[in-house]
């Protein structure tokens, strides 16, 4: 007899339910998304028009990405609930290649679509990786990405970095009490209402500090009702070489941050990534960032704020995040809602932003706890280097700041640094299994996890939340 169960992640739920769920996600990424196009356009003294057009362009290619990597298109999409954006290992190349003299904002688009390419047809290879990804290893790098994403949330809670009212405290006020509301929620309340805790949370709190006059609005009532994104909207694309040796390169980071991403997000909904879901989910990272580039856009990964919100939530229909891309299409058509988004304070995100994050990291030592460190002590060296490599740029962004340049996109990022770390002393330690036995490890390590308890690309959000309202 067979089941006709339906797995959580292929769950349909009721479109009311789908719509809000859907929004809950948007609010927790919206800073992350629109900090790269803001960055690039004031990097580059782009009119404020334009740089209106690049946050609009961001969130339409956002959400066609984030519909392909949940819904799936031919040998494309992982089919989990994940939420794609703009990553932050390209904004230092991407500024250095817009700001050269003899370059411009037409060769970031060129190397973007390049990459695109190139990262779609490497994919497969970069799937082999996943015999390097046993359970000391996985657990490693969840760990990082939410230590690291902690970053984000205390800063926001603060007020967001570069706030000259930074640490004021009713913004420490505000954030504890949306906090706290996500925490009683989750506890007092039942079924859909305690799924949408952070949405009730963020809710609350946008409307205490709209009384107490905390919210700037000028972005809604400037921003015109209807945009539309035309593909090479800036003229066509030019394509240096070496500025698609280094998007290249970019893109090589994003598809180790996002395997991380990915076995995190398989574990969280009882649904382990192989090697082939794994390379689908990475050709969803080339195809978005081809999607961009033709839509004058930017390089795309998978966004880790969400993985955390599916932590607190317990929802883990992939659907949901389906909606959440439809949101951000919208979204990127209809500037007047953006700005809408954009004008949440950063100190409300930042009692959510707390929550999330630490439970992206609870799932990091969930699976750590599955790890034999009394038979084989050497798994503690493993996780002690790494992690504390992996937080190097957190805790000193300055550590390496007397190296070349161009190594810039591979050091300050405390994923792929803990990721390196963790494969290199664990091919050393313990060697390395077939691919079949790691895959089953880590199904072990991770299968009892019931997912109620965001990668670097968040972290620079905080610092431009607040200029979102100004574009």
């Amino acid at each position: 007899m067979h089941s006709n169960t339906v797995h959580p992640c292929d769950e349909r739920l009721p479109f009311g339910q789908l719509l809000t769920l859907g929004i809950q996600h948007v609010l927790v990424m919206y800073a992350g998304a629109v900090a790269v196009p803001l960055i690039i356009g004031s990097a580059l003294k782009l009119p404020k028009e334009q740089i209106a057009f690049l946050i609009s362009a961001d969130l339409f290619s956002c959400g066609i990405a984030t519909l392909i990597q949940t819904l799936g298109l031919w040998i494309f999409g992982i089919r989990l609930p994940v939420i794609m954006g703009c990553t932050f290992a390209a904004v230092g190349p991407m500024v250095a290649i817009g700001t050269n003299p003899n370059l411009g904002i037409l060769d970031i688009f060129g190397s973007t679509i390049a990459a695109g390419v190139i990262g779609i047809v490497v994919a497969p290879m970069i799937g082999k990786l996943l015999r390097f990804f046993p359970p000391v290893v996985v657990g490693v790098v969840i760990s990082v990405i939410g230590l690291s994403l902690m970053e984000v949330g205390i800063n926001w809670a603060a007020g967001g970095v570069g706030n000259p009212d930074y640490g004021n405290p009713v913004y420490l006020a505000l954030s504890l009490v949306v906090l706290t509301l996500i925490l009683l929620i989750n506890k007092f309340g039942k079924g859909f209402i305690a799924n949408i805790s952070v949405l009730l949370g963020i809710v609350a709190g946008f409307v205490i500090a709209a009384l107490l006059g905390r919210v700037n609005m000028d972005g809604v009532t400037n921003a015109p009702w209807v945009g539309f994104v035309m593909p090479f909207h800036f003229g066509l694309p030019h394509f240096d070489p070496l500025s698609i040796a280094t998007m290249v390169t970019v893109m090589f980071v994003t598809f180790i941050e996002s395997t991380g991403m990915f076995l995190a997000v398989g574990d969280m909904v009882d649904r382990p990534v192989d090697q082939k879901t794994l390379v689908r989910g990475l050709r969803v990272d080339g195809l978005g960032t081809l999607i961009g580039g033709i839509f004058n856009s930017f390089p795309h990964t998978s966004f880790s704020q969400n993985v955390g919100l599916i932590g607190v939530t317990g929802v883990k229909s992939r659907f949901v995040c389906a909606m959440g891309g439809v949101i951000l299409v919208l979204l990127g058509l209809f500037p007047k809602m953006a700005q809408l988004v954009a004008s949440v304070p950063a100190f409300v995100l930042g009692g959510a932003g707390i929550v999330m994050f630490g439970m992206v990291a609870a799932n990091g030592i969930k699976v750590l706890s599955k790890v034999d460190f009394v038979k084989n002590h050497h798994n503690l060296f493993i996780v002690a280097v790494s992690i504390g490599l992996g937080l190097v740029p957190v805790v000193s962004p300055n550590f390496f700041s007397k190296l070349p340049p161009a190594l810039s996109p591979l050091l300050h990022s405390g994923i792929l640094l803990a990721s390196v770390s963790a494969v290199v002393l664990n091919l050393i330690f313990n060697g390395v299994k077939g691919e079949r036995a790691a895959k089953r490890d880590i199904h072990r390590a991770g299968h009892d996890f019931d997912g109620r308890g965001g990668n670097d690309d968040a972290i620079a959000g905080d610092e431009m939340l607040r200029a979102a309202d100004m574009h």
